[in-house]
């Protein structure tokens, strides 16, 4: 990422719910132009253990970032903006909190006598790899409390710039349980740019993909959300699967939209806007509630069911041809996040 033309500025301190002390307020003019406004904290703790109505296969995560400039629609980590008295829309996007002292609190956490080494997931809230990472660099310090703690760890990320740090990741793999995935739910230039606008190029994650498994990094990809009408046409997602397999995915994991609380009004708008030819669909899809009919999530999940080919093997426009395998399970569950 280049920052030669960027501009940032002090503007003022603000105080924010549940930070004791006042966050620095920083405006970055940001890709793409958009104003983003950053808040600098002090977090107190940064592991945070995962409630289990939350019904995720890990019990610890971390997030360095609070809110996500990549702007995705779907995003369900939206809601949790509010508890910090932000909208899930906008200020999700552009007000975002930045835990500063997140590597050494991390490292004191790992340390306690009390702290029983369990796998600990980023990613599952909001992306350790939005863009800023590249200016304010905390995931290199929590790679390396990781590595010499030997914890095990995972991340899912939207972003190649996680390569920047496969040094620390290789480390870390050579002492302990790590893997990686990279979310691609597509690479259909349209459906891209509508519903992740702010989000680096599809088809860089899955040469990052490559990348990783080459070094010996266990990484998957994970088609997800799968939207109707949006993202699930068979021959796009042929395509992911066959890029995923030429680049050594471990496995290719796929999951149908949910909408819970605030996503389904602010997803609802995106398709007024967007794609209103949808809106009778997903009104039906989704009247129940915040899942789709389980005839329709069986149909997208038995879309994805790679990677089930040789590499170089070509599935345009067939979906199990030969018969698919059962791909290895990650450690980590983290493609079952969506």
């Amino acid at each position: 990422m280049r920052w030669s033309n960027l501009s940032t500025e002090t503007e003022e301190r603000a105080r924010l719910p549940g930070y004791a002390d006042g966050a620095v307020v920083r405006h970055f003019e940001a890709p793409d132009a958009v104003r983003t406004r950053f808040y600098e904290v002090r977090a107190k703790s940064i592991l945070n253990r995962v409630p289990e109505a939350s019904q995720v296969p890990f019990k610890w995560t971390i997030n360095p970032y609070r809110g996500c400039s990549h702007a995705c629609v779907y995003c369900f980590a939206r809601p949790t903006h509010t508890y910090l008295d932000f909208d899930a829309g906008r200020d999700f996007e552009r007000e975002i909190v930045v835990k500063v002292n997140a590597p050494e609190r991390l490292r004191a956490e790992l340390a306690r006598p009390s702290w029983q080494g369990e796998h600990v997931a980023l990613g599952t809230n909001t992306d350790p790899y939005q863009w800023v990472e590249g200016r304010y660099r905390l995931m290199p310090g929590i790679w390396e409390a990781f590595r010499d703690a030997a914890n095990p760890c995972s991340v899912l990320t939207k972003s190649p710039l996680l390569l920047r740090d496969l040094r620390l990741m290789r480390e870390i793999a050579a002492r302990t349980e790590f893997s990686a995935a990279l979310s691609v739910p597509t690479i259909d230039e349209r459906a891209w740019r509508a519903t992740e606008p702010h989000t680096p190029n599809p088809r860089a994650r899955l040469d990052a993909v490559a990348e990783l498994t080459r070094a010996g990094i266990r990484t998957g990809v994970l088609v997800a959300p799968l939207m109707p009408g949006v993202n699930d046409a068979p021959e796009q997602v042929a395509e992911i699967l066959e890029r995923a397999t030429e680049a050594g995915a471990a496995y290719v994991s796929g999951i149908a939209l949910h909408l819970r609380g605030q996503v389904r009004g602010l997803f609802f708008d995106w398709l007024r806007e967007h794609r209103p030819d949808l809106l009778p669909r997903y009104e039906q899809l989704y009247r129940r509630g915040a899942y789709a009919p389980a005839e329709e999530r069986r149909r997208l999940a038995a879309m994805v069911k790679g990677p089930d080919l040789a590499p170089g093997e070509r599935v345009r426009g067939r979906m199990q041809s030969p018969p698919a395998r059962e791909p290895p399970r990650s450690t980590s569950g983290q493609e079952r996040l969506f």
